[in-house]
């Protein structure tokens, strides 16, 4: 999948390189390790998506097949913030729906501009990419190398940055458990009752708490080997938490993590949304150790990634700020938190100018506000020590403050019963004292991950092929034949 190359050319630098004018601008960054791997994979060449491979692909030797690939997602971009403001790739849209033939220059155009189009609109100033968009049609094969191989560039340059702008001091990064998983649900997926007493559950109940514990602290090691200290925060996979992982996040150091407000008010039993338990950092004291814990201003997070990139960039801006006003005001100019927390790039394709315009008029208003002061976690924390404690946290995620959107639906289930099944012959393995290949241990973690039960019931035939390949890949590097059923699709 592209995914990974893609936001990394739109987002993850220029999301960095931005705050350059707005030194008052202090933000937290969170990174996840199997998401570093494969920029890093990508800045050394080791590796090429199949949308790589068929760009790189001269279009006079592009199959029919491959011709076929290419119509069918070389437009998979926003349509009216992306292709419809460059008239030849909108052409070439129509030109599609309109099932018209496409000459070998077309598909050669096609390749160019949907590896143009993902740049982020700072990337496409240079002189050289600046060009090839004034020139519009007609490119080459060696313009369209130049594109690729600037994407690369940038990839190259992504985790340098975040670096450089942490050892500087404005920007905090946290990590995540290593290969995205629910936390709650690698403890037990019976859990997930915990959040929703009626949620569906698999048949086989996976509970491998030592997993947890192994992708924190293969997280949290990595981060240290990339940037040269351990995270002091962790952004748990989804706001994804409950009370038995807190052990593992605080034995692996640890000193904060985030969730949604509304895991906040459940810890409480709080039946109604309040101001005055929500804006505060809350401290969690168990035998462990301490763990400090914020929420989030779901309303406000939301405001930024789900309705603003409809309205006019200083109006939304302007709004925003009237929203901090009203909350500063209603505190009679208490010291107050207020966390801002939100997916970090996949807002942006919705908003005019990849979000430039809407972010320059909100950090030039941030900068300029009496009011307001932007920290990292990590910043207040030292300046205001969490007090309240929350005695018993919570199970849940940001979505409605249970785990259904990875449980409760029978293709999911369906999907656990296949891991724990896989997984149970791992720990035959381990108890019998077999040795076992490391990258068996990875391929498992990799199972784990969140986003495979995400879109099982979703009709994403890509996730159902790539979720079994990887349980395949894992029964042969455990050198047992894979089962039928993982030969065939989860979903009909």
């Amino acid at each position: 999948m592209p995914w990974v190359r893609l936001h990394g050319i739109k987002d993850y630098l220029d999301m960095v390189k931005i705050l350059e004018r707005y030194p008052k601008v202090h933000q937290t960054f969170n990174l996840v390790p199997s998401l570093i791997e494969q920029l890093e994979d990508y800045g050394k060449r080791n590796i090429k998506d199949k949308f790589l491979e068929l760009s790189y692909k001269r279009a006079c030797e592009l199959s029919k097949p491959e011709q076929d690939f290419l119509l069918e997602n070389f437009f998979k971009i926003n349509i009216s913030t992306v292709i419809a403001i460059f008239p030849r790739y909108y052409e070439l849209y129509f030109k599609h729906l309109a099932k018209k033939e496409f000459s070998t220059q077309d598909f050669l155009d096609l390749q160019v501009w949907f590896n143009l189009a993902w740049l982020d609109p700072s990337f496409r100033q240079t002189a050289e990419l600046d060009n090839l968009v004034k020139k519009a049609r007609y490119f080459s094969e060696e313009e369209k190398c130049l594109v690729l191989d600037k994407q690369a560039e940038i990839l190259e340059d992504v985790i340098p940055i975040y670096k450089q702008f942490s050892e500087r001091g404005q920007i905090e990064l946290t990590t995540n458990p290593y290969y995205h998983p629910i936390l709650p649900l690698l403890y037990s997926t019976n859990l997930a009752r915990e959040a929703n007493p009626k949620t569906r559950l698999p048949k086989i109940t996976f509970a491998y708490p030592q997993d947890c514990q192994a992708q924190i602290e293969g997280a949290v090691d990595f981060h240290k080997q990339r940037f040269g200290a351990a995270p002091e925060g962790m952004w748990p996979s989804e706001e994804s938490v409950c009370e038995h992982i807190l052990t593992y996040i605080i034995q692996a150091g640890i000193k904060w993590i985030v969730t949604d407000e509304a895991i906040l008010f459940k810890s409480l039993k709080s039946k109604k949304r309040d101001p005055h338990l929500l804006y505060q950092s809350y401290l969690l004291k168990r035998k462990e150790g301490d763990l400090n814990i914020v929420f989030r201003d779901r309303n406000l997070s939301d405001l930024i990634g789900f309705v603003y990139y409809s309205w006019k960039a200083k109006d939304a801006a302007d709004d925003f700020i009237r929203h901090l006003k009203n909350i500063s005001d209603a505190f009679k100019g208490k010291d107050i938190l207020v966390t801002i927390a939100m997916d970090g790039e996949n807002a942006w394709e919705y908003y005019p100018n990849d979000g430039h315009d809407f972010l320059d008029s909100l950090y030039q208003r941030l900068s300029e506000s009496e009011f307001v002061r932007m920290v990292t976690i990590s910043e207040y924390l030292r300046l205001q020590p969490a007090k309240p404690e929350i005695k018993r946290l919570a199970a849940g995620s940001w979505i409605y403050a249970n785990f259904g959107k990875w449980m409760d639906n029978p293709y999911k289930a369906k999907a656990w019963d296949y891991l724990a099944q896989a997984r149970k012959e791992l720990q035959d393995l381990v108890e019998q004292g077999v040795a076992i290949d490391p990258l068996a241990w990875k391929q498992m973690y990799i199972a784990e991950g969140s986003d495979w039960f995400w879109w099982y019931g979703e009709d994403h035939g890509d996730f159902d092929r790539l979720f079994r390949m990887h349980l395949s890949n894992f029964y042969t590097l455990i050198r047992k034949d894979p089962p039928e059923y993982l030969k065939k699709p989860l979903t009909p």
